[in-house]
């Protein structure tokens, strides 16, 4: 049999890694689509409760803009624009509060200096670039068995899976400030709290198994580099 000399097994072990994904999306979007159709107590839409939520931290400089997409929603700290997609702005289901809120707590961490969203927003580009990269010089050194190509291709996924790490902070304390704060702004009232931290939470499991799998890729680069020493 020809097959399994060109079957790659080191791609066993990003099998958990693809379970988890597979997982986390289909749990983000259902979740997401499940509450969509939830409306809030309070009949505020995503791009109110932003607004309200932005001037009642004495965040002013900060504009919340219609993006297009799903799921598209983020906040740039280089411009400070809170981009909100048409389903979050102008929906008024509890989903669409949420993760307005969500954003809002990033823009929160900007104006307040949280330590780690100044440290992801300082290494975003050359973690980009770094990702971006990685790969292309890892095969080219696997390809003609040049060790300092794929040493150099691992040291730079290394630097995305820092960026990565960094990323898992940065977005669970900004699901805290969200829940915080609708909480104290009375932007959603008791009844809906389930519903937005089940949002929030599965939003969260997203970035832990995108996490998980860049470990999991380094990994496999490992085990590939091992094979040819």
């Amino acid at each position: 049999m020809i097959f399994p000399y060109f079957f790659d097994y080191t791609m066993i072990i990003l099998i958990p890694g693809l379970i988890l994904a597979a997982f986390a999306q289909w749990n983000v979007s259902s979740t997401y689509n499940k509450y969509l159709r939830v409306a809030n107590s309070r009949g505020i839409t995503g791009g109110e409760a932003a607004r309200k939520l932005l001037l009642n931290n004495g965040i002013t400089d900060v504009s919340v803009e219609l993006v297009g997409g799903k799921l598209s929603d983020h906040y740039d700290p280089r411009k400070k624009v809170l981009r909100l997609s048409h389903e979050v702005y102008n929906g008024r289901s509890v989903a669409s509060v949420s993760i307005a809120a969500h954003e809002v707590g990033h823009a929160i961490q900007h104006n307040r200096g949280y330590a780690p969203l100044k440290l992801r927003s300082a290494i975003a580009p050359v973690a980009a670039f770094a990702s971006n990269s990685a790969w292309y010089l890892f095969i080219i050194g696997l390809f003609f068995n040049f060790t300092g190509l794929m040493e150099l291709g691992i040291v730079f996924f290394t630097g995305a899976i820092l960026f990565n790490i960094i990323t898992l902070p940065v977005e669970f304390n900004a699901s805290r400030r969200a829940i915080a704060q609708l909480d104290q702004n009375v932007i959603l009232y008791d009844e809906d709290g389930p519903g937005a931290r089940r949002v929030l939470n599965a939003a969260a499991l997203t970035y832990v198994a995108a996490t998980i799998m860049s470990f999991l890729q380094l990994l496999r680069m490992l085990a590939l580099k091992g094979s040819r020493d």
